[in-house]
């Protein structure tokens, strides 16, 4: 068995905004798919779930998440977004909608032509004069089985007797 790679960490709200505060005025730019969201992107949701379930081993799981959709499309005259227009759009929601910000963050992203697709993301990076955002695939996963292969992995430190740690290969 291999393990997935789960290297592209969640993060979650209360990071994604801690971040951008330091930045209100950079334009926040996410990426996705090998390019850049369009200029007249559009926050169209911000949604807090609490999830209850039964995974494939008949373990009961519970989490809470936050989903950000984003709407990928032009419009003529307009630039990216800020990170203050952003974090205040974050801030109008959470009047109405109890905002965990230490829960896991989901971006939900579609040109309103293809299917929403599911992404995580990584914290913003200044790159350019911007914020930037990595959003990668969300893959699907086993529970147990992840819970097994973690179980199962070494408990060596980076560069320790391990031959399988891959932590100092670069």
């Amino acid at each position: 068995m291999s393990l997935i790679d789960k290297t592209q960490s969640d993060i979650t709200l209360g990071s994604l905004l801690d971040r951008i505060a330091d930045a209100p005025n950079l334009p926040l730019v996410f990426t996705y798919d090998g390019h850049e969201v369009r200029p007249g992107y559009h926050v169209t949701e911000v949604k807090a779930g609490a999830f209850a379930a039964l995974d494939c081993g008949a373990n009961p799981e519970a989490w809470s998440e936050i989903f950000v959709q984003l709407w990928d499309i032009e419009e003529a005259g307009r630039s990216h977004m800020t990170a203050g227009k952003f974090s205040a759009i974050v801030r109008k929601v959470s009047e109405h909608v109890n905002l965990d910000g230490s829960v896991k963050l989901t971006f939900e992203v579609s040109d309103g032509v293809l299917p929403m697709q599911l992404y995580c993301a990584t914290l913003p990076q200044e790159v350019g004069g911007m914020l930037r955002v990595e959003l990668s695939p969300r893959p699907a996963s086993c529970k147990p089985r992840d819970r097994w292969l973690a179980e199962q992995a070494p408990a060596t430190t980076c560069c320790g007797p391990s031959t399988k740690t891959a932590c100092c290969a670069a």
